[in-house]
């Protein structure tokens, strides 16, 4: 026994000593491994959530801890996937950074047929030049180029010095844009915000290998693609102080043995968190058949690393590839065990965080949750749930409760299958959504131990009123599994990023994204009518017209409205009289009014029903307005800038940098940053309505009523003041529309009285008391027998004065 024992660690030691190890498996194979449950190994059942554990019988043991293990980078490095270029045919521009190996920035680089971006970001006007991922706080003597994105005005920039080809570099020092120095960031973009789209512009930088005379460069600007992801710091006038500047899809360690990564936690292993630490690159240069391109990233802890938590080596790797003509890239993480015994381990993936905060201080995000939403909230779907939405306004209340962390738990370990098993897991804005998918050939994101929705902010810097634009993001736990040495298990996914266009988010599952809210009907329908008008070629001449078929096909409606409104204008001297009569009885005047409205045939609400129509269809438009993504950016006008997106107020006039912020601020202010034209000429129109349509005040009552009214459309202007200028069009159009109908109205209108003036008058006459001859004179049988009703039921207030006979003379006074 003793000799059997000696013989094997004899083995064992000198096959370590002298068997090189094997390298770690490629993280995008799967075949041939075995499925984790809940950590539990089954090797002849495939893996359904692509969640995979390799064998390990085949894989030679790692190194001890005293081996030595690869040099770690000492530099962070830059990638990108994609490009700007519309003939290489990629949706996104991807910017990686090993630092993490996390995703830094997304932007979206789709062409329309005129050539013209897709999506572009609709809160700058400003010329693009490239994101260049240039540390703000360099002290370089110039802007220092990290990176430069294929397609960009940076790379296709083309050099005035002879022998030199190609645009901008990676570690070019920019020392002059446009004809101005500058020396740091802010420099640069404080020249940039004077330019806009289609501008050439002159960049001065110094290369290494040139030397230090400056190459000299020209390039044309284009518009800002829309950068759905980005970091905190780089939000430009929606940075918010608070947020936090992370890279997205960071992958970190859950669990190792028995030491487990807290909820509220952001490391499991803090003096070597791999979401810290900078990884090996290395970019896939071949072809493939799709034209998609691909890099992975690697990193080894080594027993050092792990000696904080009790764990013994391991090793993780994770590739990206970006198709083609696509809004998903796919992604495969590993986590490997080197160690030479077994080890307990999970890992943990973070989902996206930045998505793009445009408008989020006068939009009004449309959401099921009764709690309010946020310009960024977790959106989930489950087999046991179905879809479900976690407010990002919620989850700062939530850990602005000190009792509370910032974590709130979608599914924990010991959840059910059903409830574990996810649709989908993603980032909701406005207009567009950035979240995990399963592989294509799978129907559930299977394979994960715990979900939660987090802040990526600290809650307590966020400024007042400004709390719906904190920075939300998720992450997923895969389940712990109990790895032998040289094992590794691996996980495969889809991460979707692009817009919320009903047919491409129906093609991936994700439709449950549109939520129109109250009177969706009305709002597809409106939706279906607006597209359909828009073959116009311009969607504000869509909505006009959308506006007159909707106001001609109300016209019936209409017109039986401004002829109620012209009977009350009759009725009004009469209703008056018995106003001044019950003063002080209100129940007895409304009875009497009642009967008379009711003996002369008239019924007041019958005005209303234009009203009551109109508001399911002004909601719809308005929740169209919010939700249609292609609304989103579509110009009141080609040849001008103003109201460049009908689904934002018109931004007539920036007036943030003299305004004081209670009124222009970004979420702080009343009204924003901009001045906006178009709700002034909606408040002017409305007051016209009142002005023309409304009958004289008879008495300081109705007076003050007028001044009332007149108030309220003034403080319905400031509300109006952040509503998108698509709304406003409409409006205006329906103002004008309903002006110039009830004048044609009023002319077609008979010019005798509605109404017999003697029955009116009876009645008044009866309910009010009266009994000279004049008025019994004119009163009909069947109006006598009203009268007497009235005069039995009526009991006048005081009586009525003695008069003398005609015939009779008052006595003379004597004069004293």
């Amino acid at each position: 026994m003793l000799a059997s024992t000696a013989f094997f660690l004899s083995y064992v030691s000198l096959r370590i000593m002298f068997v090189p190890p094997q390298p770690p498996a490629d993280p995008v194979e799967l075949a041939d491994q075995a499925s984790l449950d809940d950590g539990g190994i089954d090797p002849g059942t495939p893996s359904e959530g692509g969640l995979a554990i390799q064998d390990g019988e085949d894989v030679e043991k790692p190194p001890v801890m005293d081996a030595v293990l690869p040099e770690r980078p000492t530099r962070p490095s830059w990638a990108t996937l994609g490009s700007m270029d519309p003939n290489d045919g990629f949706s996104m521009l991807v910017t990686l950074n090993s630092e993490g190996a996390g995703i830094e920035r997304i932007e979206l680089t789709e062409r329309k047929s005129d050539g013209r971006l897709r999506y572009r970001r609709v809160d700058v006007r400003s010329g693009y030049f490239g994101y260049l991922a240039a540390d703000p706080l360099a002290t370089d003597a110039g802007v220092r180029v990290n990176t430069v994105g294929p397609g960009t005005p940076a790379a296709q920039a083309t050099c005035q010095s002879d022998g030199v080809s190609g645009g901008l570099q990676a570690n070019d020092l920019i020392v002059e844009f446009d004809g101005t120095p500058v020396s740091q960031l802010t420099d640069l973009r404080t020249v940039l915000a004077t330019t806009k789209p289609g501008d050439q512009v002159n960049v001065q930088v110094l290369r290494e290998s040139i030397g230090d005379q400056p190459l000299k460069f020209q390039t044309t600007l284009t518009e800002h693609p829309l950068d759905l992801v980005r970091l905190a710091r780089t939000g430009g006038d929606d940075q918010v102080r608070g947020n936090l500047s992370r890279l997205s899809c960071l992958l970190t360690l859950a669990k190792v043995g028995r030491k487990e990564l807290a909820t509220d936690q952001r490391s499991l292993v803090p003096d070597a968190d791999p979401a810290d630490l900078i990884w090996s690159a290395v970019r896939d240069e071949a072809v493939t058949d799709d034209g998609s391109e691909s890099i992975s990233y690697s990193l080894q802890l080594s027993d050092a690393d792990m000696r904080s938590v009790g764990g013994k080596s391991v090793s993780m790797q994770r590739t990206y590839r970006l198709p083609k003509d696509s809004y998903v890239l796919d992604l495969a993480v590993q986590l490997q065990n080197d160690a030479a015994e077994p080890q307990t381990l999970a890992m943990r993936l973070e989902g996206l965080n930045g998505i793009t905060l445009e408008g989020w201080w006068y939009s009004n995000k449309i959401s099921p949750n009764w709690g309010g939403s946020a310009a960024r909230d977790v959106i989930y779907r489950s087999a046991a749930q179905g879809h479900n939405l976690v407010s990002g306004y919620g989850l700062w209340k939530r850990t602005r409760n000190e009792a509370e962390t910032d974590d709130q738990t979608i599914f924990a370990p010991d959840s059910g299958a059903e409830t574990k098993a996810l649709k989908y897991i993603g980032v909701d804005a406005q207009y567009f959504v950035a979240g995990y998918l399963p592989q294509v050939d799978q129907d559930y994101l299977n394979g994960f131990g715990r979900a939660a929705a987090w802040l990526v902010a600290d809650a307590s810097e966020i400024e007042r009123h400004k709390e719906r634009a904190v920075n939300t993001s998720f992450y997923l736990d895969t389940a712990e599994a109990e790895l032998p040495a040289g094992a590794a298990f691996q996980q495969k996914l889809r991460l979707f990023a692009g817009p919320k266009q009903p047919e491409l988010l129906s093609s991936y599952g994700l439709q449950d994204a549109i939520y129109y809210g109250w009177f969706s009907w009305f709002s597809g329908l409106m939706g279906k009518l607006l597209h359909a008008l828009s073959a116009v070629g311009n969607y504000a001449v869509a909505i006009i017209l959308l506006t007159l078929v909707v106001r001609g096909l109300m016209f019936p409606l209409s017109r039986k409205a401004a002829v109620n409104a012209q009977r009350m204008q009759e009725l009004a001297p009469e209703l008056k009289k018995i106003a001044d009569k019950y003063k002080d009885d209100m129940e007895g005047r409304l009875r009497a009014q009642r009967e008379l409205q009711q003996r002369v045939g008239f019924n007041p609400m019958a005005g209303c029903w234009p009203m009551f129509l109109q508001l399911p269809i002004f909601i719809g438009l308005y929740r169209l307005l919010s939700v249609d993504i292609e609304i989103r950016q579509a110009a009141f006008a080609s040849w001008t800038s103003w109201a460049s997106n009908l689904a934002a107020p018109d931004m007539f006039s920036f007036w943030g940098n003299w305004l004081w912020g209670y009124l222009s601020g970004r979420g702080t202010g009343w009204l924003g940053p901009y001045f906006n034209i178009l709700p002034i000429f909606v408040m002017v129109l409305f007051l016209l309505q009142q002005k023309l349509f409304m009958p004289p005040a008879t008495d300081e009552q109705t007076r003050l009523q007028q001044k009332m009214m007149t108030y309220m459309t003034l403080i319905m202007g400031l509300f109006f003041f952040r509503v998108p200028a698509g709304l406003c069009i409409y409006f205006i159009t329906s103002s004008l529309w309903g002006i110039a109908e009830r004048m044609i109205v009023k002319r077609t209108l008979p010019k005798t009285p509605h109404f017999d003036k003697s029955v009116i008058e009876g009645t008044v006459h009866a309910a009010t008391g009266k009994t000279d001859a004049a008025s019994k004179g004119s009163v009909s049988k069947g109006d006598e027998t009203l009268a007497d009703k009235l005069r039995n039921r009526i009991k006048p207030t005081e009586e009525p004065p003695k008069t003398l006979p005609r015939d009779r003379k008052r006595p003379k006074t004597k004069k004293k």
